[in-house]
């Protein structure tokens, strides 16, 4: 059974307790078991319920084994010992007994008497036998000197002859001895008895057998046993309880764990390249490993000493001797920063600490370093973002400056060539620059101003610069020449500023150079070295892409602004019909489509447009001149607005078919368009909008409308559907204001007609002043669209100045007719003009009556020029052509356009009206004379 019991303590999988958990040796598995239980099924045992049995293998279990040999072998030799001395004690204590009793009895009252007597034993006998229970002996025998008994414990032995060493007693001199005898061994004292002559009579022998000495030992031995067995359970007890605080303390490992684990703590505690201090309650140092006292310059004894004694300083020593804990603090220990890390070892073991020491130098040093490159990546980023917010050359050169004040340098200036300033692209290297931007600089400064063109010289630091095409670094100004000479005077007052140190970095792109970028320090930093030029040039590289894309939009923007200038009204002509002003706002992004027009039209009518194109740039301004170009060529057909904006979404539709087939072009469906024909005869206004928001009337007394204009859907959309007008008459001095959606940029649609209802309340104010208020009130702050506003101020034609008559479809009517306006245009005072205004009548009012339908009307307008109309019923338009000269007529229309400005045909709901204009200045009046000489001339032409 024991073998078994061993044999499962042997081999059962032992465990390393560590606080906390178990561990199963040899697997590394972490066991899951709190602290102090035993795991169901495992050989362990408690022993007393103090514990668990100790493993044979453990080192506390082999410290309990030897101790419990020690223990018994120790026990057992005291016993052996203990009983040997009680022998010995015994031995000689029955020695002493059996002397000191024979002594007694020899020298005992009446002895020599008894002897002397007639029978010595009868008289001795009962004496020695009393003697002898009372001194605890095995007999007193008293022989005399030749051998004879006289008394013996063995009555059968009185009176026999003995023979025995009492040689020695009979000369006199008492002895002790081991003798064998009639009572076998025994421990035998004889003494001598003398007279009174000192002579010797006879002798005492008292005898102890030894079997009564051992029975002695025998008695006593019991005592010692047990009390041998119980110094054994005490002894095995302690041992006991020392070993299991010994196994506690080393986890139940066995002595080759132990060792290796020493070893392996003793190298490692020693080659970590981190102190270790283990520092007690008091403050005192408990263990330094060598990177501990090499990081503290400990001295060898520094053990047992406290901390405030070696020297350190003070914040360091403050925090090794305080109670509180620390993480990664930083301390200075002589030249040394070193990272103090402290743990408590309280309340799971001694009250106390564990510090590690960590050289952070340098560690500090690079770790320096890598701050720095994080931080000039992060000022990379960031330029990256800043840098190229607008297309703008300037502000763009303006941020770079910005991004790397004051974190990379104290001043920074950008200078730029010239043509990249007007959008060009530079050719050449040359060292001609204007300085563009300066940051970092107050009050009073030595360095050239902003917009300063400067010539660096052939031997200033930018000549090498541009003619490598990569930074240059000057460390120490005052030591560069070249510097130097550029300006003497103005250098000296830079170094007397405190600026001490350069960077100059080429501003590329494409292989082009654009400029220079200048970093200057100042003496509050200190100077730049090479790995400052990396980055320096890194900024600039992506800076020079958004000033190269700035250039670039530049010459766009300035192309396409000039192209649309060239394609908006140069100026607005002087009409009587209509007092007129216009404002007109490019966006901040870039040129766009926005468009207006002011369209002179026959009888003192005059058209008002506004368009907007979808998008911005070139394709955008030259799509808005194709618009408007087309708007003035069916203008000049006398079309309504409807029609008008009808031909206009075909001719949309058909140029967006084209460029979808070619691919040439994303087109331009969706353009907006608005157009109005005011009629200063009548006051009657004709409006026709294709997706543009509606126009605002503003009355003479100052109140504000928003007419209802029925909206066809934006040119291109229309899908050949008819467009809508609506028709208004206003009264004279009421303002026609049409604007595009740009005003309304970032605003709802009501609020921002309302705002525009507010900008335009108010009476007795010109278009100019309209104008103004306006743009006031509604411009954006970031405009992200074109803007374009007209304002039109009506004006009525005097009823004097009209003059009009109904013609019966009769010939003989003619000359009445005719005759009436030679009385009209004689009250005018243009009785000059009468012969050729009787010539034009007569053929315009001819043809009515020959070719067209009733009803048939004159009318006569003096405006600027003299305006004739012939309206009738019919829609036949007459038309201009050669006659031959056989035919007998054809030929008025000749003498119609011959004698007047211009002439032409416009349709009308109820017919058509057939119109001309004559100046009222140029040249004086034909004669009949001569107008026969210019039909002769016409006849011969077309002859020939």
């Amino acid at each position: 059974m024991f073998g078994k019991i061993r044999h499962g303590i042997l081999h059962s999988p032992r465990r390393i307790r560590v606080p906390g958990r178990l561990h199963r040796a040899g697997d590394g598995r972490q066991g899951h078991q709190e602290h102090g239980r035993v795991p169901q099924g495992q050989p362990w045992q408690s022993l007393r319920g103090q514990g668990p049995l100790l493993s044979v293998r453990s080192l506390a279990g082999q410290v309990f084994l030897l101790q419990l040999a020690v223990v018994v072998l120790l026990v057992a030799a005291a016993l052996i010992a203990l009983v040997v001395q009680v022998r010995r004690d015994t031995m000689a204590d029955a020695q002493h007994r059996t002397l000191a009793a024979a002594q007694a009895f020899a020298h005992s009252p009446g002895m020599l008497e008894a002897l002397d007597s007639r029978d010595p034993s009868a008289v001795l006998q009962p004496r020695a036998e009393a003697a002898r229970k009372a001194a605890g002996v095995d007999a007193i025998i008293v022989y005399t000197l030749d051998g004879i008994t006289l008394t013996h414990s063995d009555p059968r032995q009185i009176g026999k002859h003995i023979i025995g060493p009492y040689a020695e007693a009979a000369a006199g001199k008492p002895f002790t001895r081991t003798f064998r005898g009639s009572l076998g061994l025994s421990v035998v004292s004889a003494v001598p008895v003398k007279d009174t002559h000192g002579s010797v009579v006879a002798v005492v022998a008292v005898p102890v057998t030894v079997g009564t000495v051992q029975q002695g030992v025998r008695r006593q031995l019991p005592v010692l046993i047990g009390g041998a067995v119980g110094a054994l359970a005490v002894a095995a007890g302690g041992a006991g309880l020392v070993s299991r605080r010994l196994r506690r303390q080393t986890h139940g490992l066995g002595p080759v764990e132990m060792t290796r684990m020493y070893e392996h703590h003793d190298a490692v505690l020693h080659a970590v390249r981190e102190g270790v201090l283990i520092v007690g309650g008091d403050g005192r140092i408990l263990l330094a490993n060598d990177e501990a006292r090499r990081l503290l310059d400990l001295p060898q004894d520094a053990e047992r000493h406290h901390v405030a004694g070696l020297g350190l300083e003070g914040d360091l020593a403050e925090v090794l001797a305080s109670d509180r804990p620390a993480t990664d603090e930083v301390h200075l220990a002589g030249d040394r920063l070193l990272a103090v890390n402290k743990r408590l070892t309280a309340p799971r073991g001694p009250v106390g600490s564990v510090v590690t020491l960590r050289d952070t130098t340098e560690l500090r040093a690079l770790s320096g370093k890598a701050e720095l490159a994080r931080e000039r990546l992060r000022l990379l980023y960031e330029a990256g973002v800043r840098i190229g917010t607008t297309l703008d050359v300037t502000r763009t050169a303006e941020e770079l400056a910005e991004a790397a004040v004051p974190t990379f340098a104290d001043v920074v200036t950008v200078e730029l060539r010239d043509p990249v300033l007007h959008g060009e692209e530079p050719s050449g290297a040359s060292t001609e620059m204007r300085r563009t931007a300066a940051v970092g600089l107050e009050g009073d400064h030595p360095l050239y101003p902003v917009g300063k063109l400067i010539r660096f010289a052939a031997t200033h630091p930018i000549a090498a610069g541009v003619a490598s095409g990569r930074a240059v670094l000057v460390r120490e100004l005052s030591a560069c020449d070249g510097w130097r000479a550029q300006d003497p005077e103005r250098a000296q007052r830079v170094l007397d500023f405190g600026i001490h140190s350069l960077v100059l970095v080429p501003l590329r792109a494409r292989g082009v150079l654009l400029g220079m970028a200048h970093f200057w320090r100042t003496s509050a930093s200190p100077p730049f070295e090479e790995e400052d030029v990396s980055f320096a040039e890194e900024l600039t590289a992506r800076a020079a892409v958004c000033i190269d894309n700035a250039r670039r939009y530049t010459r766009e923007h300035a192309m396409a602004v000039a192209l649309q200038r060239s394609l908006l009204p140069r100026g607005l002509p002087e009409l009587p019909a209509l007092e007129v002003a216009y404002r007109y706002l490019p966006a901040r992004a870039g040129v766009g489509g926005d468009w207006f027009d002011v369209i002179p039209l026959s009888s003192a009518r005059v058209a008002l447009v506004v368009g907007d194109v979808v998008g911005h740039g070139l394709h955008a301004a030259a799509t808005m001149g194709r618009l408007r170009t087309a708007v003035h060529n069916f203008s000049v057909l006398d079309m309504p607005p409807d029609e008008l904006l009808a031909r206009m979404d075909e001719l949309v539709a058909q140029i967006d078919a084209e460029e979808a087939d070619t691919g040439n072009g994303p087109g331009i469906t969706g353009a907006t368009c608005q157009y109005a024909i005011y009629d200063p005869t009548s006051g009657r206004v004709a409006v026709a909008t294709a997706g543009h928001p509606g126009l605002a009337m503003v009355h003479p007394d100052g109140t504000v409308a928003f007419p209802s204009v029925p909206i066809s859907p934006p040119l291109g959309l229309g899908a050949g559907l008819p467009h809508e007008s609506a028709g208004l008459t206003v009264p004279e001095g009421s303002r026609m204001v049409l604007y595009t959606d740009g005003l309304m940029a970032d605003r709802d649609l009501d609020a921002g007609l309302e705002s525009l209802r507010t900008a335009l309340t108010g009476p007795d104010r010109d278009p100019e002043t309209t104008c103004a208020a306006v743009i006031e009130v509604m411009l954006p702050t970031q405009p992200k669209d074109d803007i374009a506003l007209l304002v039109a101020r009506t004006r009525r034609l005097d009823r004097t100045q009209i003059a009009e008559w109904e013609v019966p479809r009769d010939p003989a009517a003619v000359a009445p007719v005719r005759a009436a306006c030679v009385r009209r245009l004689t009250e005018w005072g243009l009785e000059q003009l009468a012969l050729t205004a009787e010539l034009i009548l007569s053929e315009l009012i001819t043809n009515a009556i020959r070719y067209g339908a009733e009803p048939i009307t004159v009318r006569l307008l003096r405006e600027r020029t003299l305006i004739y109309e012939v309206s009738d019923g019919s829609s036949t338009t007459p038309r201009l052509r050669l006659a031959k000269v056989t035919d007998e007529g054809g030929r008025g229309l000749f003498l119609v356009a011959q004698f007047t400005e211009r002439w032409g045909t416009r349709y009308t709901p109820t017919g058509k009206v057939i119109w001309a204009e004559q100046s009222l200045h140029e040249g004086g009046p034909p004669t009949a004379e001569g107008i026969g000489e210019d039909l002769l001339d016409r006849w011969d032409d077309t002859a020939g």
